[in-house]
């Protein structure tokens, strides 16, 4: 059972056959301090308790030699004398063998006694009872009353052996009065008795109560007086006290060891030199002791100060504390205060902090410490009315590196790039890392705005220079954008965001290049925040439908097919170009779902035209990227019904342009199933035989600028169109030209030797039911 007292104070549980000695409970070292405690309670009694018997005994005996046979009387007095020293002889050996701990048996040894010194003391009264004498029971009543209330009070230490003591003894008492007196004698006895062993076991237990708690108190001050020898040894904080004129009048050993001088030459040095050490001749003291000297010179408190100290060689790092010290007449007599060593808690602390402001992978300073310069190098700016800037930097072709070659190698090459880019900075400049292939420089001044733009040429030279890594020549770029406060931006947000909006003209203007914020840019990034949220909802709200242009034979003028073309009629915004609405869903990946809409809508509008009329649908580099696809295409061909020969897909070469994809295989996949396959726009990117060779093309389509160059004269355009001609040809293709807008243009493009044309001279993109008239117009025709 618990015996601690609470933190409250209240009293303790105490269990009543622990307290008895009835049992040993789980926790028995404290109730074996306890046990002790009560043993060693009736052995200091013991002798009280020997003369209060005899002298008891004497009475008694006094009162029944006229009564009872003198030698039964003296037989009975030797026998109380003899029990009586025996029992306190005992109770005095059991409290030396006890010391600070006793078990049960020994405290259950101590019932004996008493049960044997009831008993002697219980034959008087039973006696006097047999014999009928009242006045002799009157009297001894008198003495056996006083002799139990005394035992209940100065023995209740020994709450077992009183109660069987008082149990005994009470019951023959009203034995004795009961034969007497009458039944109303023998119950008040018996009531008397039992208060007595109420009180006697109240008595014991709050008895035990103090035992416990002083058992408590003791081990906390033990533990407290562990604690402080272990702060005495191992803490390193030190006592120090200087009087009115700053000298040290009484200082700690430990205060003398931290700075390297001897306890007893210490006191009566100047406090402020012995924290300089060696930069006192020099005077050339840190801020923290200029600021303590400032305290100590105001007579002002202080808490937390935290100074260099040069101890030897070594740098450490104190933190005091001090109050000044005033008499009893209210002078002044100096600063007593504490210090301690907080070197390694600091080391800890600004690791925490490099940690937190520094990126591990480059060194640079990261996001936080960037927005930190920033804001104060806009606050400079605010308050002597200049400028700052900040310029973004995105790497470019740095995702397809790290996508073909590896992480590590990816990892190297930023540690590279932040190598060239440290070279470049000056106390003007901070550069660090956002994250990713992101990097940011922070122009504290940046009133020149010619040197802005020379740092930023200068930044993209540096970093497009090749980069030799693990036997990998790798070649990567940079575009930057650049937004100048307070004129972009009055807030860090802002300049950032600014900033931003530079950086993504730069990379859609296709990188390798700088651009300084303009106010249009942030209306263009409005209009393109409220285009994609409009665009999200579009094929939910049935605004997206499709346009078909004619493609006919470029010898005969008869309708071959028709290509697909998405358009956009939003019911505030009109009708939105495909320019503007196409690049954001593939820049925000929402092109997937609207091509397979597209894929969907066409071949369900294709099979309700005859044979041999195809349609061409355009098919985006992400939809090819994803090997769903290919259900995509088998399940549109299969609800519409319509033949997998009447459907042409157009890609571009922007397909092949990303290493390790699928999208070969995937087209591979889908020429399998018998759907055509046409290149378009060719001419007009990173043109490669390679892949023209690798895959199964039914047909190239030239770009409409080289129809119209070769229609204005221009040579080099008539070439590339006979030279793509001629290459089709060779490979089996057929050759579409797209934009022919005039008979000139189609008679030209007729003799080069395409053998398919498209363009407004032939019909402008259709609604569906025009379509579907030429369609028809078309079969009759050929009929």
């Amino acid at each position: 059972m618990n015996t601690q007292p609470s933190p409250h104070f209240a009293p303790p549980r105490i269990d009543a056959r622990a307290l008895l000695g009835l049992y040993d409970p789980a926790d028995s070292h404290e109730w074996g301090a306890i046990r002790a405690a009560q043993l060693n309670g009736g052995g200091a009694l013991a002798a009280a308790l020997l003369g209060a018997n005899l002298l008891a005994a004497a009475l008694v005996a006094w009162l029944l030699m006229p009564v009872l046979p003198a030698g039964a009387v003296i037989g009975w007095t030797i026998m109380m004398g003899i029990v009586a020293i025996a029992v306190s002889l005992r109770r005095r050996a059991g409290r030396r063998r006890s010391g600070h701990s006793a078990t049960v048996r020994e405290l259950r040894a101590s019932v004996m006694d008493a049960t044997a010194l009831a008993i002697v003391w219980a034959i008087p009264p039973l006696a006097v009872g047999l014999r009928g004498d009242a006045d002799s029971a009157f009297g001894l009543l008198m003495v056996v009353a006083v002799l139990m209330t005394a035992s209940a009070l100065s023995l209740a230490a020994l709450p077992l052996a009183t109660i069987s003591f008082l149990l005994i003894l009470g019951s023959a008492a009203a034995i004795m009065m009961g034969l007497i007196a009458g039944p109303t004698f023998a119950a008040a006895i018996t009531v008397f008795t039992a208060l007595l062993l109420i009180g006697c076991f109240s008595r014991a237990r709050a008895l035990v109560i103090i035992r416990a708690s002083e058992l408590a108190l003791a081990e906390r001050d033990d533990t407290i007086s562990l604690l402080l020898r272990e702060f005495e040894d191992h803490s390193a904080d030190w006592l120090w006290e200087i009087d009115a004129q700053r000298t040290i009048v009484r200082a700690s050993p430990r205060f003398a060891h931290s700075v390297g001088l001897d306890p007893v030459t210490v006191n009566g040095m100047p406090f402020l030199q012995v924290l300089a050490g060696r930069t006192w001749e020099a005077g050339n003291f840190t801020a923290g002791l200029r600021l303590l000297s400032e305290k100590l010179k105001g007579r002002e408190p202080f808490r937390d100060l935290v100074l260099a100290v040069p101890v030897g060689e070594e740098e450490r790092w104190w933190s005091i504390a001090a109050s000044p010290r005033f008499d009893e007449s209210g002078a002044f007599v100096g600063f007593r205060g504490v210090g301690s060593d907080v070197t390694e808690q600091r080391a800890s602390t600004d690791k925490i902090n490099r940690m937190a402001r520094f990126d591990t992978l480059t060194g640079l300073p990261n996001r936080l410490l960037i927005n930190e310069a920033l804001g104060r190098a806009m606050g400079d700016a605010e308050k002597w009315s200049s400028r700052c800037a900040f310029m973004m930097i995105d790497l470019d072709r740095f995702k397809a590196i790290n996508d073909t070659l590896g992480h590590p190698i990816g990892d190297r090459l930023l540690g590279r790039v932040s190598e060239r880019l440290g070279q470049l900075v000056t106390e003007n400049e901070m550069i660090g890392r956002l994250g990713g292939d992101e990097f940011a420089v922070v122009v504290r001044d940046a009133s020149s705005l010619e040197r802005l733009e020379k740092l930023a040429r200068l930044i993209i030279d540096t970093l497009s220079r090749p980069y030799e890594i693990d036997a990998h020549t790798l070649f990567i770029g940079a575009s930057i954008g650049i937004a100048v406060g307070p004129r972009d931006g009055r807030t860090t947000e802002m300049l950032i965001r600014s900033a931003d909006l530079a950086l993504y003209r730069s990379k859609d203007a296709g990188g390798g290049t700088f651009h300084c914020y303009e106010p249009q840019l942030h209306v263009d990034a409005e209009e393109r925040r409220v285009l994609e949220l409009a665009l999200r909802q579009a094929l939910n709200n049935n605004e997206m439908h499709l346009h078909y242009q004619p493609v006919v034979d470029a010898r005969t003028g008869a309708l071959t097919g028709f290509e697909a073309l998405l358009r956009w009629t939003h019911p505030q915004f009109g009708a939105i170009p495909p320019t503007k609405f196409v690049p954001l869903a593939e820049e925000t990946h929402m092109i997937a779902p609207i091509g397979e809409w597209v894929l969907r809508s066409a071949c369900a509008e294709a099979a309700r035209w005859d044979d041999p009329v195809r349609v061409a649908v355009n098919v985006s580099p992400e939809q090819l990227y994803n090997p769903a696809f290919v259900t995509v295409v088998a399940s549109a061909l299969a609800n519409s019904g319509l033949p997998a020969e009447r459907l042409e897909l157009e890609v571009t070469e922007s397909v092949f342009m990303r290493e390790g994809t699928c999208a070969v295989r995937v087209l591979e996949k889908i020429l399998d199933m018998g759907v055509r396959l046409s290149l378009d726009d060719f001419g007009t990117g990173y043109s490669s035989l390679g892949y023209l060779s690798r895959t199964r093309f039914s047909s190239i389509k030239i770009d409409r600028s080289f129809v119209t160059q070769a229609a204005g004269g221009a040579p080099e355009a008539v070439a590339i169109i006979r030279a793509v001609v001629a290459l089709a040809g060779s490979l089996g293709m057929a050759t579409t030209a797209e934009g022919v807008e005039t008979e000139d243009e189609h008679v030209m493009v007729q003799q080069l030797g395409c053998t398919k044309v498209q363009g407004y001279y032939f019909g402008r993109p259709l609604p569906v039911a025009e379509a579907r008239t030429i369609a028809s117009r078309g079969r009759r025709a050929a009929a």
